[in-house]
């Protein structure tokens, strides 16, 4: 009876501490719904993934461009890259947004089971679940965009003349006698991926 005593209370311990029993049927439920609920999250995640390098690549093709490419070939050339990304694109992004999809449950869901209880599982499926939280969630954009639009204007005037002074500086560092005039100086937000 002692020894019966003393695994209870170690089990109770253990689940206190974060360390959690087998996996059971209902929660392996639990955890499919998670990710079910998740799979716009984790598809965007992917989406990330592969975007990634091509807006680097972007990025890098534009400043190489103008040393690269003869004036009246660079637009078209422009848009041949362009195309490139787009099929890259268009071929990666569903692949990469298959495997992760898949490999969701060998990964998130085995972490789900092994550091959440069934109880606690099914608080984040009603949490999830919520209509309220799906509002929420929808707001994103709206509310980053609305404190973006906030922390530019107010730091607006701090802003502009050190992104001016930072110009200057660049371009003396590159010999450039005269740096360009700053477009939009003041903060920006974070650029957007590729649409979907």
């Amino acid at each position: 009876m002692f020894k019966k005593s003393i695994l209870i209370i170690a089990l109770a311990l253990a689940g206190a501490t974060g360390v959690q029993a087998q996996s059971t049927p209902a929660k392996k439920e639990l955890v499919g719904r998670i990710l079910k609920l998740q799979q716009p999250s984790i598809e965007a995640m992917a989406r990330s993934l592969v975007e990634q390098p091509a807006l680097e690549l972007l990025s890098n093709a534009a400043g190489a461009m103008p040393n690269r490419v003869a004036k009246d070939k660079q637009e078209a050339v422009a848009k041949e890259i362009q195309g490139d990304v787009e099929k890259y694109l268009a071929d990666t992004v569903p692949l990469v947004q298959a495997r992760a999809v898949k490999l969701g449950p060998t990964s998130i869901g085995t972490l789900l089971e092994e550091k959440f209880t069934e109880d606690e599982l099914k608080q984040v499926v009603t949490l999830l679940e919520s209509p309220v939280f799906a509002k929420f969630q929808r707001m994103g954009d709206d509310m980053q965009k609305v404190l973006v639009d906030k922390v530019v204007a107010d730091t607006r005037a701090t802003v502009e003349p050190k992104v001016r002074s930072l110009e200057q500086a660049v371009a003396k560092r590159l010999g450039v006698t005269s740096a360009p005039p700053a477009a939009g100086a003041a903060p920006r937000a974070p650029a957007k991926p590729a649409s979907k």
